[in-house]
């Protein structure tokens, strides 16, 4: 929602990616109607919703309630079109966009009405109903019976009973209890296929895929009319936020945020913050759902008494069915939306002076680097450098290292060296501004480590080290940590650079895992491309099997003279034994490590002997499967 100075919503739109979204806005040359917008626009807000069917109805439902000036579409009075089944004897199906409070049952809203009128297309082929809008019996059935597209309940030809598990069962579909339903569709799918009739089965395919537009879940907006608040809470530290979802004749009609910041328990804030947010007996909905039951009673002695609501007015509930669930999930998720705003607006620096205060640094940390180490087994060694400016993430500066000293063997230490060491010695070189802090994710020896690093480079930059386990801080040769309370704004800070570290570092290292297992061995023999190396798979599996074979059914196999194939051969078994002498090295690493390399040697044989397997399974027919 965007809105001018005097707080007016002067347009409501949508996004998947709100960063590209807004950023187009601000790219290339723009129409007199999107450079007006820019122009009077002051601020923006926006709301996450759970999938992209509910951004739809809300986007309705904020422009219906807003008419802002620079909308176009969505502001008649039509709505999107929902699916009615009638109240009657036999009833009856159908898209209708005017609802009726006749006892009806209602499904939907449906922004996609193609996908609609598929779907009801898709039931009249499953169910025999009737069509006719006006049920009136009869001595003939119509055509639609002759057809087989209708029971004929107008001449008694099927019971009430009977034509009403019809409607059980496309109820059942479209409140996602549609295993069986599924399950028809695609069995009557494939028996028109098999039977070469295809206009059929793509009808039928048109189905399933509308069924799965039907299926998507929808608090924004509901048949029942009725009024009810979503309460949810996040807090970092003592910044807490809540986000109210507000219901108003069935529809999601906007959220109100509210900041506060307190120190009090989780279970204490929903009984004060309701104290303070319902002034008046207007603003009390006769529902309002609550995470936690602390403190309800008191909220509700103080409503009969100060807003002279009877209780069995208000219901202050925690018995959620599915949809006041996802809209409790909805609720929080836009309350922690405000908390990431609150950081990044602030700059976190409650958490910096807390920081600087307890390490005892000479500057306030507005730039701090921190450092982690990924691998498995010692195989891809991987270290991450993040950078967090004023409290945030600045991942313009996330870099990683490529470690090349402790590749093949495990040793966290060296690894740390090696990673500062590169860092800090481009820095020198280039004259670059240094970090305020360095955050190792470890404990005293990988901080010690890092400071051997810095002293023979001759820098003075701050150092500690976070580790896992009790949350411990630990400086160069302290004898002892530094303990945080678990609400510090100081050690939240540093589990966040900390979790950043650990995520950044192990998504590369699986990149580059992935990256081996994808890449045939046989790649690497001079005279081998993708085409030999899919047929050297296919024949020999494994590396050692090619090299124990005669060069004549590698020549047969490539087709290629005998000369040529002996260099392949020779090449193939040089490789081998580079392979055999670098394990052989990571077993003599892992000895030396310490009492843990036989466990590490066993996962290596382990993976050895899974990438094997990988590679005969690749042989069998089925693979793809």
């Amino acid at each position: 929602m965007w809105r001018d100075p005097q707080d007016t919503v002067i347009y409501v739109g949508k996004a998947k990616n709100l960063k590209n979204r807004l950023s187009s806005y601000f790219s290339g040359k723009k129409d007199i109607k999107t450079r007006l917008l820019i122009s009077s626009a002051k601020s923006i807000e926006y709301i996450t919703t759970a999938n992209e069917y509910e951004a739809f109805l809300l986007e309705n439902n904020l422009i219906k309630k807003y008419s802002p000036k620079y909308n176009i579409n969505l502001k008649d009075g039509k709505s999107y079109p929902s699916l009615r089944i009638t109240k009657e004897e036999f009833p009856r199906l159908f898209k209708t966009r005017n609802i009726l409070h006749d006892g009806s049952t209602y499904f939907g809203p449906y922004p996609d009405a193609t996908a609609l009128d598929t779907f009801i297309e898709t039931l009249y082929q499953i169910y025999p109903l009737r069509h006719c809008k006006k049920f009136v019996k009869k001595d003939s059935p119509c055509l639609y019976y002759h057809m087989g597209q209708c029971k004929a309940p107008c001449c008694g030809k099927i019971s009430k009973e009977s034509y009403n598990e019809f409607f059980g069962e496309i109820s059942d579909l479209l409140k996602e209890n549609s295993d069986e339903t599924s399950k028809k569709l695609t069995a009557k799918m494939k028996e028109a296929a098999a039977a070469l009739n295809f206009e059929k089965a793509a009808r039928l395919r048109d189905g399933l895929r509308a069924l799965m537009i039907m299926q998507n879940q929808n608090i924004v907006e509901s048949f029942d009319a009725e009024d009810r608040d979503y309460i949810a809470h996040y807090r970092e530290g003592e910044l807490v936020s809540f986000t109210v979802l507000k219901i108003r004749n069935g529809k999601l009609l906007g959220r109100d945020n509210h900041r506060v910041t307190s120190l009090n328990e989780d279970d204490e804030l929903i009984s004060e913050f309701m104290n303070a947010y319902y002034t008046s007996k207007e603003e009390v909905p006769p529902k309002i759902f609550v995470p936690h039951e602390y403190g309800l009673e008191m909220v509700k002695r103080r409503l009969k008494e100060i807003l002279e609501i009877e209780p069995n007015v208000i219901e202050v509930s925690q018995d959620m069915s599915q949809r006041d669930l996802a809209a409790m999930q909805m609720a929080q998720q836009n309350a922690k939306e405000d908390i990431i705003r609150r950081l990044r607006e602030r700059g976190d620096l409650p958490a910096l002076q807390e920081l600087k205060d307890i390490l005892g640094l000479k500057n306030l940390p507005i730039r701090i680097e921190g450092f982690d180490i990924a691998h498995i087994g010692g195989k891809f060694p991987v270290a991450s450098l993040i950078s967090f400016y004023n409290g945030n993430p600045d991942k313009k500066n996330y870099r990683y290292f490529r470690l090349k000293t402790t590749d093949g063997y495990i040793d966290d230490f060296q690894s740390m060296r090696e990673a500062t060491s590169r860092r800090y010695t481009r820095l020198l070189n280039e004259q670059s501004e240094l970090p305020d802090l360095i955050l190792i994710d470890g404990g005293i020896g990988q901080v010690n480590a890092v400071d051997q690093v810095l002293k023979s480079l001759n820098l003075d930059i701050p150092i500690a080290g976070l580790a896992k386990r009790d949350e411990e801080i630990w400086l160069p040769n302290a004898e002892k940590p530094v303990c945080l309370p678990k609400r510090s704004d100081a050690l939240r800070l540093l589990q966040r650079v900390r979790d950043e570290t650990h995520r950044f570092a192990t998504s590369r290292n699986q990149r580059l895992r992935t990256k081996e297992n994808v890449v045939s061995i046989f790649l690497e023999i001079p005279g081998i491309g993708e085409k030999r190396a899919r047929t050297l798979t296919k024949h020999f599996t494994t590396l050692e099997n090619m090299c124990s074979a005669d060069e004549s059914a590698v020549a047969e196999l490539l087709h290629v003279r005998s000369d040529e194939a002996t260099d392949i051969l020779i090449h193939a078994k040089q490789l081998l034994e580079k392979r055999n002498e670098r394990k052989e090295q990571q077993m003599q690493s892992l000895k030396s490590a310490g009492t843990t390399w036989q466990k590490a040697a066993e996962a290596q044989y382990i993976e050895d002997l899974a990438q094997e397997a990988l590679m005969a399974a690749e042989k069998t027919p089925n693979y793809g499967e």
